[in-house]
């Protein structure tokens, strides 16, 4: 018999508490989650990232905005769309998805409590009734913290989650806006830029940094920035917040954005999404012997031990690129190495999926990274509107771009902006994970009209460019 409660104890039933649960129990341990809120599925599923992609889905669909290719910039499907319309679909995923979650846990006989949970010692977690009506203590050979990360606040702004938000307000939103100004440039703010800017809301977003998402390919972001400025967006880089007010006047309740260059943007919502910080304040990570650093983050090794190498850490909690994909797989590979289970990953081939409006994946390394590794590289590019699919689509804007060894002609990276980017990126995931070259792409026949033959005009673009 086992001196502990249980084999594994999971803090967090978001993606990576939930797959290293599942991955645990498939290997007969003994599991329990303890998740604080009354439903599974963490940030991820309930105003993360599946809130903000089915709220992207209602706008592209209700906006036609993947017919104005076609029918023209004033098409749309619904004249007047409120935020009860979007707020419809939202709903209906995330109730299915935890529905999913708590089904999966139930057949993988997952004992699942909901509670607070903090150390008492290394080994064992103190688990706060939710109700407050009591506390349990259960001790673990091994535990794993997936608590994931909350919008960082700071406390010289006015919050009221209708006028200053954080992206955990949007989905309370009651009207649409006519402005929105966001600060901060990261993924979570040029998603919801864009999506309002589709929706025809005339939007500001406002970042310190002089271009959009650095660790994207610098080409791919240059047209993102010309994308969202087609749709009246205006990006404000290079810039810094210094205060934002609330402001009530004869025209309504408003806010107002005060820069550090003097400028004045006056607006009907501000969206603060300046980072997330790591939701570790509660656990008493001290008593287990571990800390913190000043954004609630923690520091782990290759194999996601925190300094106690029995405590794991997976998930937004530890930091980038903080994608429930890579959470997941993260959640897996902790429970394997905790029960000395051997399993194969290879982060490098980690694509990324930025839902932006028009989406962006990219996977491998891009030209600034290449460039400063002094490796020899060439490009091959494909734009949609020179592919059938494309044009039928009325998506006539997207670029597929191929990065490859100049002389081995190895493919290195691959980076698209548009349609089904986030599904398109897959190919090259794989053809680079088996170290193919150039030419699969000329050798194989896609199906036709797709947007999967960018790949092979791309990468006849590519040899045309080798000379």
């Amino acid at each position: 018999m086992s001196a502990f409660d249980y084999d594994l104890v999971v803090i967090g039933s978001g993606p990576a508490g939930q797959r290293a649960a599942i991955q645990a129990a498939k290997l007969g341990k003994r599991v329990l989650v303890i998740e604080r809120q009354s439903v599974v599925g963490g940030i991820c599923i309930n105003t993360g990232t599946i809130p903000s992609k089915t709220l992207r889905e209602a706008v592209m669909h209700l906006s036609g905005y993947r017919e104005r290719g076609i029918y023209g910039s004033s098409y749309t499907v619904k004249q007047h769309i409120t935020m009860p319309d979007l707020h419809f679909r939202t709903d209906h995923v995330i109730r299915h998805e935890i529905d999913v979650t708590r089904h999966q846990l139930q057949r993988n006989r997952i004992e699942l409590a909901v509670g607070n949970a903090r150390f008492v010692d290394p080994h064992t977690v103190a688990m706060e009734d939710a109700t407050g009506r009591g506390t349990r203590n259960v001790s673990a050979g091994k535990i794993i913290i997936a608590v994931g990360t909350m919008a960082t606040r700071d406390k010289n702004i006015p919050f009221d989650g209708q006028r200053i938000l954080i992206s955990d307000d949007i989905l309370t939103l009651k009207d649409l806006p006519r402005t929105m100004t966001v600060v901060g440039a990261g993924v979570i703010g040029l998603e919801y830029a864009t999506i309002f800017a589709a929706l025809g809301v005339r939007v500001t977003v406002i970042d310190k940094r002089s271009h959009l998402l650095p660790f994207v390919d610098r080409e791919i972001t240059s047209h993102l920035a010309h994308h969202m400025q087609q749709n009246r967006a205006t990006l404000r880089l290079g810039e810094e917040v210094s205060r934002l007010e609330l402001m009530d006047d004869d025209k309504g309740s408003r806010v107002k954005v005060i820069l550090a260059s003097g400028k004045q943007i006056i607006t009907d919502k501000a969206l603060y999404s300046i980072g997330r910080t790591g939701a570790t304040g509660p656990l008493n990570l001290p008593a287990a012997g571990i800390n913190a650093d000043d954004r609630g983050r923690l520091k782990v090794n290759e194999n996601l031990q925190t300094n106690v190498p029995h405590v794991y850490a997976v998930g937004d909690v530890i930091g980038f690129p903080s994608l429930a994909s890579t959470s997941m797989e993260q959640g897996r590979l902790a429970a394997c190495h905790a029960f000395n289970t051997k399993a194969d990953c290879t982060p490098s081939l980690f694509p990324y999926g930025i839902y932006t409006i028009p989406e962006i994946s990219t996977v491998g390394r891009n030209e600034e990274e290449l460039t400063e590794a002094g490796i020899p590289y060439e490009v091959g590019k494909a734009h949609y509107k020179e592919i059938a699919r494309g044009q039928i689509l009325g998506d006539t804007t997207g670029l597929l771009k191929l990065i490859f060894h100049h002389e081995t002609r190895e493919l290195l990276g691959v980076h698209i902006i548009g349609e089904d980017a986030a599904e398109l990126i897959h190919i090259g995931q794989a053809v680079m994970a088996h170290k193919g070259t150039l030419d699969y792409f000329v050798n194989t026949v896609f199906n036709y009209p797709t947007l999967a033959e960018c790949y092979k005009t791309a990468a006849f673009d590519g040899i045309n460019r080798l000379g």
